[in-house]
């Protein structure tokens, strides 16, 4: 594997600031998205047909970004993750797919492609692309498998300063509620909610920043200044292919936390970039893009067809290993209530405020 270059991209991104800079390059399509994920690798076809990389301008989190196109900020193509798509159709931020366009449509994951709530009358608004696990991270020199056993370990004293967590309210409260035992935030009582609030001031009080992008985390736990921390996939994986002694543990006592993530289009006026939004969508669902985010980025794809090509050795080494002892203990960041989502935001503001 070759993190070299990725790593070089989301330093860079972290470095100047993940708000407002853009990777000019093809002005017929903008895409808004997380830093990183201007990686032509991702959308080689794109690029080959086109003769050169869309405009790319990044977002830290999708409350962000549903504010800043909420506010006008005019784009063509989106990356959400799946919690988020219920509230942008609801805005009016998005439009429906014509998934008549999407050469390998009928390659993706069902159970993420048919998800109710990506639909409206029948109407697709979100295609999935990427997905993964966030889950303990830890340096496995600084400190032990046993005292990593639980989730309650971010919020255990003697780690104080040594513990990050996502800036990313889906994240944070996946944590919050596998902590307080429980599995569907969906079906959370109110009771829930509180208990998941206050074992995170608890973990507030440990945290010594909440990362930004994965360059910002890998970059606190290589130089060991934080030694555990609630991460994606990449963290694992970019730092393993590093030498950095590191570990991705999902089979702790509470489980871990699952997402997936994936492209809108932005609703607009004006004319039409249609051919060259389903240009780069069928160029992210080809297989080589497949490979490229399992071996590079240590992600799944939604090609559930390329995916099922790969071997289990390989999804392993990644982290992307898979059970149903560990499905069953998995937090699925599945579309939630509209109140439950804004209720979590306020609350997790307050949190990082020390309130």
């Amino acid at each position: 594997m070759n993190f070299i270059k990725k790593i070089s991209i989301l330093t860079i991104s972290f470095i100047l600031g993940t708000v407002n800079i853009s990777h000019s390059a093809d002005p017929g399509l903008v895409v808004f998205d997380w830093a990183g994920y201007e990686d032509p690798a991702f959308f080689t076809a794109y690029t080959a047909k086109h003769g050169d990389s869309p405009t790319f301008a990044y977002f830290g989190d999708e409350e962000e970004a549903f504010q800043k196109l909420r506010s006008g900020f005019k784009a063509d193509a989106a990356h959400p993750c799946s919690q988020s798509v219920p509230k942008w159709i609801d805005a009016g931020l998005i439009e429906p797919i014509d998934t008549s366009k999407i050469t390998r449509w009928d390659e993706l994951e069902k159970s993420f492609r048919d998800i109710p709530e990506f639909q409206r009358d029948g109407k697709y608004y979100f295609v999935p692309v990427d997905w993964g696990n966030t889950a303990t991270t830890y340096r496995t020199d600084l400190i032990s498998e046993e005292a990593v056993s639980s989730l309650k370990a971010f919020a255990d004293p003697q780690h104080n300063g040594r513990v990050s967590v996502g800036d990313n309210v889906d994240d944070a409260y996946a944590l919050g509620y596998l902590a307080v035992g429980v599995k569907d935030w969906a079906k959370a009582t109110d009771a829930d909610f509180k208990a998941a609030s206050a074992f995170l001031r608890e973990v507030h009080k440990n945290v010594r920043t909440y990362w930004a992008d994965g360059a910002e985390l890998g970059q606190l736990m290589q130089s060991g200044e934080v030694y555990l921390s609630w991460a994606w996939n990449e963290t694992y994986a970019t730092l393993s292919y590093e030498g950095v002694p590191v570990a991705m543990k999902k089979d702790t006592d509470e489980g871990t936390s699952s997402w997936v993530c994936g492209y809108s289009k932005i609703k607009k006026s004006g004319r039409s970039r249609d051919a060259k939004f389903y240009d780069f969508i069928n160029a992210w669902l080809e297989p080589e893009t497949t490979n490229y985010i399992v071996n590079e980025w240590g992600y799944g794809h939604s090609n559930a067809v390329a995916m099922a090509a790969m071997s289990d050795e390989d999804l392993a080494a990644v982290g992307l290993e898979s059970s149903d002892k560990l499905r069953a203990g998995t937090l699925w960041q599945s579309p939630m209530p509209f109140e439950l989502r804004e209720k979590l935001i306020a609350e997790f503001e307050l949190i990082k405020a020390g309130f």
